[in-house]
């Protein structure tokens, strides 16, 4: 029962929140702020962090790693194991999403677990920053409904294994 309904409110968020992406300028800046989840953007951090010579870049690295290593197979577990589909798919007929998503499944959302794990690890050695970077990971979250790949719940379960897979693996290092 309880779970019928956490899927009834997760459809109507999704809805709601979907329903603002046909603001132009809405859908444009979901589009290239979900780009900035797509990879290449962490390794462009880390190649900074050392370009500046940072203190902890070494650290920073060796940690965002492990706990990439860590979030990967769980995210593809999850995935593989839970075949949640995307609402585009359950929603046929009623919406069509922005964009071509990269695999069938849609929980968790792997965009917003990978930025969560980087806005994590610079929590832990560049807390200054740590506000910038959650509000960025948060806004991939968003970008990803808005352009009709994940549900709400998606982003919540992404973002939870995001931030675990970095606490778990500071556990493994320290």
């Amino acid at each position: 029962m309880w779970l019928q309904r956490l899927g009834l409110w997760d459809q109507r968020c999704f809805v709601a929140l979907f329903s603002k992406s046909e603001r132009k300028r809405i859908h444009q800046f979901s589009f290239w702020c979900s780009k900035t989840g797509d990879g290449p953007l962490y390794l462009l951090l880390v190649a900074l962090l050392f370009a500046l010579e940072l203190t902890h870049a070494s650290a920073f690295t060796e940690l965002l790693l492990l706990s990439f290593a860590i979030e990967l197979p769980l995210y593809l577990l999850l995935k593989n194991s839970i075949r949640r589909q995307r609402p585009y798919q359950l929603m046929a007929g009623m919406m069509q999403a922005h964009i071509e998503a990269s695999d069938k499944f849609s929980l968790p959302s792997g965009h917003t677990a990978a930025a969560f794990v980087v806005a994590s690890t610079l929590l832990c050695f560049y807390p200054e920053w740590a506000w910038l970077a959650f509000s960025w990971a948060a806004l991939i979250g968003l970008s990803r409904i808005l352009l009709g790949v994940h549900f709400p719940l998606d982003i919540l379960a992404g973002s939870s294994l995001g931030v675990s897979s970095c606490l778990v693996a500071q556990q493994i290092l320290h």
